[in-house]
């Protein structure tokens, strides 16, 4: 399952690579890519059955505390 995640407050290139690698190593994370330009970040999972897409969230809260992610 593909997920789009609009992000806000995002500054940097740097800082969306960060996002993309620790996203890219949660369990049931296939893939992560930031789209900095875009302001977007693309998750592919598994499925969500274990709130992946939870664990995106307070991973990037963490990482980015500035960071918003809409739509999660």
């Amino acid at each position: 399952m593909k997920k789009v995640i609009k992000l806000e407050n995002l500054d940097c290139a740097n800082c969306g690579m960060l996002l993309e690698r620790t996203v890219a190593k949660i369990d049931g994370v296939t893939s992560a890519t930031v789209n900095f330009m875009a302001q977007k970040l693309i998750v592919e999972i598994e499925d969500d059955k274990d709130g992946v897409l939870e664990a995106v969230k307070k991973s990037a809260k963490k990482v980015l505390p500035d960071v918003t992610l809409l739509g999660v």
